[in-house]
């Protein structure tokens, strides 16, 4: 079964560009190191932004939040405000055009 973690946030103003930056040069890499990990999509707009990624299950998941994920936030602590929410969707299943 699969399983999905999305990030809901805020960019600081004017720091787009820079999270950008970090994310793919510093997060991606250790989100595709993790065991289990399948997929990340991220959703930016003037409201907020999203990272959501698909994982193969829920431990996995689970593992990259106590031990992973500590580690992206104090990558990206300078391009951040205030705290990031986690929700998280079981049986998460995502389409790609054929």
């Amino acid at each position: 079964m699969r399983f999905a973690r999305n990030v809901h946030f805020q960019i600081k103003n004017g720091k787009e560009q820079e999270f950008a930056g970090l994310f793919e040069k510093d997060v991606l890499p250790m989100l595709r190191k993790q065991n289990g990990f399948l997929e990340e999509v991220t959703l930016v707009n003037p409201k907020g932004a999203h990272a959501i990624s698909l994982w193969d299950n829920r431990q996995s998941a689970d593992a990259y939040q106590t031990g992973t994920y500590p580690q992206v936030l104090a990558k990206l602590t300078t391009v951040l405000e205030g705290t990031p929410t986690v929700e998280t969707y079981e049986n998460a299943s995502s389409y790609a055009r054929a």
